[in-house]
């Protein structure tokens, strides 16, 4: 995954880094992902048609999905051209299609028709990254993992929380600078954060609650009549 280049800060020091994830804890203890699901399969299938789509997009295509197919048996028996018909709405459908299919057979014939709970097996999955592998672990399985996309990494590298040039150096330091309490939920916030506060083009410094402990310079004013 080709991540855009970020601007240099200085990372942040322990107690900072303590700060501001005690501050996204407060304002939202248990941060949910935006994804629909009902089992850890249809997670699985969201976050991989995830990709290069919005959250809402992917809800909207997979609402009829997973009520025709909320097993991998069910997903196969559709076929790709059935899986294609339900996605058609997202961009890269088509590929998409054909992962969905191909991970469906893959997890009824190595797998029993479950959703392994471990990296190594996920990975194998048609479709699935380090990334998908990652939220799956996090949501379903509860581990303390941290699924970098591209708000993340953003975010990372503009407060100082994690400052990297690949998303995997990001996910390192995160693993390793996260205090133990917060990491379970702490891409959720992060990821939150970055989608609807700490933006791409223009970063919303004057309502952010963590702009005391940030190293992004200089913090965005806000617009008139703010």
């Amino acid at each position: 995954m080709r991540m855009p280049a970020a601007k240099k800060v200085k990372s942040l020091p322990p107690a900072d880094v303590e700060a501001i994830f005690a501050r996204f804890h407060e304002i939202e203890p248990e941060p949910k992902g935006e994804l629909d699901y009902v089992n850890a399969f249809t997670l699985l299938v969201a976050v991989v048609l995830s990709a290069q789509a919005t959250d809402a997009g992917v809800n909207k295509a997979t609402k009829r999905l997973f009520q025709l197919a909320p097993s991998p048996a069910a997903m196969a028996a559709l076929g790709v051209e059935g899986i294609e018909a339900e996605i058609k709405t997202i961009g890269l459908f088509r590929n998409k299609a054909k992962n969905v299919f191909a991970l469906s057979q893959q997890l009824l014939e190595r797998h029993g028709g479950e959703v392994p709970a471990d990296r190594g097996s996920l990975e194998a999955l048609p479709g699935v990254g380090r990334k998908t592998a990652n939220v799956v672990l996090n949501i379903w399985f509860k581990q303390p993992t941290i699924a970098v996309d591209t708000h993340l990494f953003r975010v990372g590298n503009r407060t100082g929380l994690a400052v990297a040039d690949n998303p995997l150096a990001v996910e390192q330091i995160l693993l390793k600078v996260v205090p133990e309490r917060f990491m379970l939920h702490a891409h959720h916030w992060l990821i939150l954060h970055g989608r609807y506060i700490c933006k791409a083009r223009r970063p919303e410094c004057w309502r952010c609650p963590i702009r005391e402990w940030c190293r992004y310079e200089p913090k965005t004013p806000a617009p008139n009549g703010a």
